[in-house]
């Protein structure tokens, strides 16, 4: 081929004729093998006229061949041949592109894509022109190069050469960007095919039925022979350590709250303690469009150093298609969520977070029936507001004492209501304690009104901004629980209570609950109990024939008025939001609007 190659260049004449008479030559090869063996065979003679040039003066053997093709002149001359020689190395680097990039094109996996499917197809269709013109530049090059040997350098300063061999290497530069813009195509569309099929095995491999959870596991989370997917500590483990054990997978974006983790912190320790046993692992889901910054790396690694069970060693672990299933199936947007899995790997609950915060490790196994027998010896008390969050609160409770949580950040109407309660309880001789529970999504506004509140001397309050966020995350974990076992607020008081707790947290001035014992509630919104509170002399009789707090429920249901304006903010929820909802203040159904907020103060 090689020498074939040099004598058809040789004999000058029509480029066209001899790139022609080539394809001939290699008629029963296959378009990439003609390319390939066209540019191997001038590779033999480029490559063998570089080395003369180069060895010519150091080396004897090169001097005497160099004399022999009548090479002196232009090694003497090679200053004046420069454009020429530019012309043809840069006409080889793009003539060597093409060829790598139709090799390409042969080597894409036909069961991904076949040659007769868009966009292989019309790379297909351009592959014949870019050899023609691959070959058509190896010509004019070979032709360059044996026109350079033997020719005086008198004759050799044209520049009419050297315009051809620009034009030519434009030509073929054009094709491949064609080529590759279609490859790029055939890329994508391959990786679209190959998540597809990845997408619909993770969707049979959860439906069936396994012996343990390791099939399900490693479907989710990408295993290599030579990488221990998951980190501990500092200690990389591999999946096989959660086989036959309950895995509780947190799944969240890099933006997972401070008091998320410290809160599932406090119940993962206290697994033995409460009788059950899991595992937590921690998925986290990136944008996989684009690589992984700086700032995000950082945000990964401190989370990771933030959490005691098992996180995965890296984002990338967790394929597109995983990622797809996580978003569609169980329906991971923003907030984070825990997905159960037991002993067999079968998905016993899509998301348990909202169990985990409103009743810890007593949810365990955290299944639908368990939440439902949970629910059933529930009642809206101070029990299940409080929880465990505080228990100076049931110590009081204990003592005798009446207890009246207030929230909000309006410094002037928690005063007011401070002064006023407290005159109310001395009046009434009973002992009541106040306590600050704040409000949600607005860290900045609670931190001054605990100074204002700690300034004045006002009482108690919740230091820690992580008991408030937990307070008002059980609330709205209370209502995605019934809104997702479809209660109502005709048939579930304990969906109202949750309700009217949270048109109380949306608004913008306070609200107050005041409770006797640990089932006895009043509640309402802050101009209606301080008015309610700064008339006790209306209701102070009732007092003493059915109790303060059945008296305060009475006259509070004097003061509603027609004209009212109640708002309630419900939280971004993974799942289906309330058909209804009532006033708290009236009961009246209230208007539904759709509010977008990215600020949490």
């Amino acid at each position: 081929m090689y020498m074939q190659l040099s004598c058809k260049c040789s004999g000058g004449g029509d480029a066209h004729a001899t790139t022609m008479a080539v394809f001939n030559m290699l008629s029963h090869y296959s378009w990439d093998a003609k390319v390939v063996l066209s540019l191997a065979a001038f590779a033999a003679n480029y490559g063998e006229f570089w080395l003369v040039i180069q060895l010519y003066a150091t080396n004897p053997l090169a001097k005497s061949v160099a004399l022999l093709k009548q090479m002196p002149d232009i090694i003497e001359h090679g200053n004046s041949l420069k454009s020429r020689f530019d012309a043809v190395t840069k006409l080889i680097n793009v003539m060597l592109d093409v060829t790598k990039i139709i090799i390409e094109f042969k080597e894409l996996p036909s069961l991904f894509i076949s040659p007769d499917m868009p966009p292989m197809s019309s790379a297909m269709a351009l592959i014949p022109t870019a050899a023609y013109w691959t070959i058509r530049g190896i010509v004019a090059c070979a032709s360059q190069i044996i026109s350079l040997i033997g020719t005086s350098h008198e004759y050799i300063s044209w520049t009419t050469e050297s315009w051809e061999l620009s034009t030519l290497a434009h030509k073929v530069s054009s094709i491949h960007e064609h080529l590759m813009q279609q490859l790029i195509l055939c890329h994508q569309h391959i990786e679209e095919k190959k998540q597809f099929e990845a997408y619909n095995h993770l969707v049979r491999i959860l439906e069936m039925s396994h012996l343990d959870n390791q099939k399900v596991l490693k479907t989710l989370i990408y295993v290599k022979e030579d990488i221990q997917p998951l980190l501990q500590g500092n200690t990389k483990v591999n999946i096989e350590i959660l086989r036959r054990k309950t895995v509780l997978l947190l799944i969240s974006d890099l933006d997972l709250l401070h008091e998320e983790i410290v809160i599932l912190h406090k119940f993962y320790k206290e697994q033995i303690k409460s009788g059950v046993e899991y595992e937590v692992v921690w998925l986290p889901v990136v944008d996989r469009s684009k690589p992984l910054n700086e700032e995000n790396q950082n945000k990964f690694h401190e989370l990771q150093k933030e959490m005691p069970w098992y996180t995965l060693l890296h984002p990338s672990l967790l394929e597109p298609a995983v990622v797809r299933y996580i978003k569609e199936v169980w329906h991971f947007t923003k907030k984070a969520i825990l997905v159960v899995l037991d002993l067999q790997g079968k998905v016993v609950c899509r998301n348990a977070l909202h169990m985990m915060w409103i009743w810890g490790n007593t949810a365990y196994p955290f299944t639908n029936s368990k939440e439902e027998s949970l629910w059933k010896v529930e009642t809206w008390s101070l029990k299940l507001l409080v929880d465990d969050i505080d228990a100076t609160i049931f110590d009081w409770v204990n003592q005798g004492k009446y207890i009246c949580m207030y929230g909000g950040v309006n410094s002037d109407w928690i005063l007011n209501f401070n002064t006023a309660a407290r005159d109310v309880a001395k009046a009434a001789g009973i002992q009541l304690e106040m306590v600050y529970v704040g409000k949600s999504n607005a860290k900045e506004q609670v931190r001054k009104t605990i100074a204002f509140i700690t300034s004045r001397s006002l009482g108690y309050y919740w230091a820690d901004p992580t008991n408030i966020w937990f307070f008002w995350t059980r609330m709205e974990s209370m209502l995605y629980s019934k809104t997702q076992h479809r209660k109502t607020i005709e048939n579930d008081s304990i969906f109202s209570g949750v309700l009217t707790m949270l048109s109380f947290d949306g608004s913008d001035q306070g609200w107050a609950v005041i409770c006797q014992g640990p089932t006895e509630m009043a509640q309402a919104k802050g101009d209606m109990i301080l008015k309610s509170i700064t008339q006790y002399s209306d209701w102070s009789d009732d007092v003493q024939q059915i109790g303060f707090v059945p008296a305060l429920n009475k006259h509070l249901r004097t003061l509603h008025t027609p004209e009212h304006c109640n708002r309630l903010i419900l939280p971004g929820i993974n799942g289906d939001i309330p058909e209804k909802v009532v006033c708290a203040e009236c009961g009246r159904p209230m208007e539904k609007y759709f509010m977008y907020r990215c600020c949490t103060d």
